[in-house]
């Protein structure tokens, strides 16, 4: 990361983690309450998306505080270096009460996975998505949650079901199955597999179990060194896929 993205991104959290958030309107397709925000700090106005915890639908196998996840998510990509996850903060004094704040991304909404994969030009951002989401164990990879930012960079957004104890990788990104992990990737995740548990900021997220499996998770990922199959195909994609 440049000089100059490392001075944006602080902004931007600055921004997120400080400023007056005003609610635009609720954003659709979304199972929980997503709302589009803009935040105030000085001179700066950023638009953002505010995922309250009282908007989220209760769930069999993941606690409530979800948005901790989105949060946790975006600590994991800056841990690795990767940069997939827009800036994210959690909020205590949002107009809804406590829940994620997270950089909206201007972005063409008509592209996704499944239309960004038909390029080779953007397969090395989109293995990292894949890898990224073998680490944080993702249960809702969608082919909408891959999103071309108008400079041309590509985000993985919507990353609340993540870090399940137990196996639980749901996702549209099967096409690299089998092939090798990309070195560079390969030697980040190495890396994060003998940090993490020191990594105060997921440790404030994450239980002590979900940080010991996510280590183990990049351990066996860096050990393999390649891409998995699906396995079980009913149970390895998300619905709806986009």
């Amino acid at each position: 990361m440049s000089t100059g993205e490392r001075a944006s991104t602080a902004h931007a959290l600055t921004v997120l983690a400080e400023g007056q958030v005003e609610i635009q309107g609720r954003l659709p397709w979304s199972s929980n309450a997503t709302f589009l925000a803009q935040v105030c700090h000085g001179d700066t106005t950023l638009p953002a998306v505010y995922k309250p915890r009282r908007g989220e639908r209760p769930l069999w196998d993941f606690p409530e505080g979800l948005f901790l996840r989105e949060v946790a998510a975006y600590r994991l990509s800056e841990e690795l270096g990767w940069g997939i996850v827009p800036e994210t903060v959690a909020r205590a004094d949002a107009p809804l009460g406590p829940g994620s704040l997270q950089r909206f991304v201007p972005a063409d909404f008509s592209e996704h996975y499944f239309t960004l994969f038909e390029h080779p030009e953007h397969h090395p951002a989109l293995q990292a998505i894949a890898a990224f989401d073998l680490l944080a164990n993702n249960a809702d990879r969608k082919s909408g949650h891959c999103l071309l930012g108008d400079n041309g960079r590509i985000w993985g957004i919507d990353n609340g079901l993540c870090f399940h104890v137990e196996p639980n990788l749901r996702t549209v990104i099967w096409e690299f199955s089998g092939r090798p992990l990309p070195t560079p990737l390969r030697i980040d995740i190495e890396r994060v597999a003998g940090a993490v548990s020191r990594n105060e900021g997921l440790s404030e997220l994450l239980s002590p179990d979900e940080l010991t499996a996510l280590a183990r998770r990049a351990n066996t990922v860096a050990e393999r060194g390649t891409f998995p199959d699906p396995g079980d195909a009913r149970r390895s994609y998300p619905w709806p896929l986009v």
